[in-house]
């Protein structure tokens, strides 16, 4: 194999890989020194120059100049060295031209295995550098394989994997079918670049919409939060930076010809687009839809939240397996508890209160006493002082202060009618501990209430 043959069988390569051409002139020149390293043991006096654009490959062999040769890979006789310049002397340097050919067999084997390696660790890399720029893009490629673990989708003789993780519960996809997802990370591995997709993914709701409704990719709808439950419902948060534009009605399109698009998208996943309110309970109350809370109690400190519904609406308010709670509280960022309103009028008198609710204890505080077991006013009530002693951290005082806390919040409570009937409670018995002719005679209203 000449120098021609040579570097044609390389930008063949460089043709069908699409590897840049400075890539496969440092190949070359690390194949010829580790053709050197094999016969002679090391390289450090090699050196090899490629042009691929000429079709020249020139290797040179550096060689001290001696009068009786003991290595000849890094010495040369002065009489050898003399034929080609005469002028050279013993000590100095001479620079002998290596053929590859000289190589034989050794070079088209050794080359096909290193090349082949170098190949595919270039790929890997380019892969690499070009996939990670990618992350957060929707691409759209074709089921290879389907696995029960993974999914294998192939875009331009890439494999991208999609764990069960990332994919829609209820969808089912076969053999050859189109697969839509995100690029979601890219890591490197010894096998190469593991390139991870995703169905289920908040990021990838929020790329679709941004496909579908113009205002989002220009800027003037911004997406503030998104919750998913993937392929059953999904809560988004918009916002419009346009008075003139209502960002739901954006979203929604004409018919609900855009939001239909995206569930089309999604097989059949409900989207509750939530206008962006600067009021939390507005804001909560929105998020909680289809559902109507009668009354919330808002922490905005603990970014906690009471919601009381009506009995009648409180499978709709919590949910399927408490799917709708758990989605308002991840895209609203508040706690959110609900309760049936008969529930928390019984819950009031009952004192089962949850300690979270109550604002002036600290958060420290009720994380003691979850670990005493402890989480409502009534468990408070019921619990011994020596199972909360054993909690580490937990002392007389702080009991003592959280029972007052407690207390206080109760008696915060209470409507004016409670703490009038109260009242009177209290009067009636003062008054039935005292006998009739200890009242005064002028007391005239106190004598009636001791009437039968």
């Amino acid at each position: 194999m000449d120098n021609q043959e040579l570097i044609q069988c390389f930008a063949d390569i460089v043709k069908e890989k699409q590897i840049d051409r400075t890539e496969i002139s440092s190949i070359i020149e690390e194949l010829f020194k580790t053709l050197f390293e094999k016969e002679y043991g090391f390289s450090d006096n090699c050196e090899v120059i490629v042009n691929i654009d000429r079709g020249e490959i020139e290797v040179y062999q550096e060689k001290t100049i001696v009068k009786q040769v003991d290595d000849p890979f890094t010495e040369i006789s002065l009489e050898k060295a003399q034929k080609i310049e005469s002028d050279l002397q013993i000590g100095e340097t001479f620079i002998e031209v290596v053929q590859p050919q000289l190589f034989g067999r050794r070079l088209i084997a050794t080359a096909k295995q290193f090349l082949g390696q170098k190949i595919k660790d270039i790929e890997k890399r380019n892969t690499f550098d070009d996939y990670i720029g990618r992350v957060g893009e929707i691409i759209i490629g074709e089921l290879r394989q389907a696995h029960r673990d993974n999914l294998y989708v192939h875009i331009d003789q890439r494999e991208l994997r999609m764990p069960r993780a990332e994919q829609i519960v209820n969808e089912r996809f076969r053999r050859g079918d189109t697969v839509r997802a995100i690029i979601k990370s890219v890591e490197m591995t010894a096998k190469g670049p593991d390139i991870i997709i995703s169905r289920s993914d908040e990021k990838f709701l929020a790329k679709l919409f941004e496909m579908e409704v113009p205002e989002i990719e220009d800027g003037i709808i911004e997406i503030l939060a998104i919750s998913r439950a993937p392929g059953e419902r999904a809560k988004i948060i918009v916002q419009s930076h346009d008075r003139r534009i209502d960002a739901v009605g954006a979203c929604v399109g004409m018919r609900g010809s855009r939001i239909q698009a995206v569930v089309r998208e999604l097989n059949g996943e409900k989207i509750d687009v939530i206008n962006y309110s600067i009021q939390p309970e507005v804001l909560i109350s929105r998020a909680l839809s289809p559902a109507k809370p009668v009354n919330l109690y808002i922490d905005d400190e603990r970014k906690y939240c009471v919601a009381v519904f009506d009995d009648d609406e409180m499978e709709s308010g919590v949910g399927k397996s408490y799917q709708n709670i758990r989605l308002a509280s991840n895209v609203t960022g508040y706690s959110i508890e609900a309760f049936r309103q008969s529930e928390y009028e019984g819950a009031k008198s009952e004192e089962t209160f949850f300690l979270g609710q109550i604002e002036t204890l600290t958060e420290r505080m009720v994380d003691f006493m979850r670990s005493a077991g402890v989480e409502t006013v009534s468990d408070f009530r019921s619990a011994s002082r020596e199972d909360m002693l054993e909690v580490k951290g937990v002392g007389e005082k702080m009991i003592d202060t959280i029972g007052a806390k407690i207390d206080a919040y109760l008696e915060s409570l209470k409507t004016p009618e409670e703490e009038e009937t109260l009242e009177e409670e209290d009067e009636m018995i003062t008054l039935e501990g005292v006998r009739e002719n200890d009242l005064p005679a002028s007391d005239t209203e106190k004598r009636l209430l001791m009437l039968p």
